[in-house]
């Protein structure tokens, strides 16, 4: 299983911005699908995430009303949509997958390279 995580770059605050995690291998809608980042000097926390189908999502208390996890089944990507970003929201943003059909903040199995996202105030 490869996930390849793509739509970072250099923002101002209060933008929007999209990250696409794109997966191959098994069937993507056998996995949970997650995000998490990092950043500087900090340990990795989770972000969101989302189920099999699409209709369990969950999300970290500081991204709640701002960010928004999807996911295509047809396209094998899962996206997180970032609105009003804030420039405490600069880390690497990874994604990752699970076998789980629920939405958990930890256990993911398979982990992409992450994108950078560094927001300006």
């Amino acid at each position: 299983v490869q996930l390849q995580a793509s739509g970072g770059g250099l923002m101002q605050a209060g933008g929007s911005l999209r990250l696409s995690c794109a997966v191959s291998g098994r069937p993507f809608s056998l996995y949970g699908m997650g995000w998490f980042r990092q950043g500087p000097g900090q340990e990795r926390e989770f972000v969101a995430a989302i189920n099999w189908s699409g209709d369990i999502t969950r999300y970290a208390d500081f991204v709640k009303g701002r960010f928004t996890v999807s996911r295509d089944n047809a396209k094998n990507t899962v996206y997180l949509q970032m609105n009003t970003v804030l420039p405490e929201d600069t880390a690497v943003y990874y994604c990752a997958a699970t076998d789980s059909n629920s939405v958990p903040s930890k256990g993911y199995i398979y982990w992409g390279q992450g994108t950078q996202v560094t927001v300006s105030s």
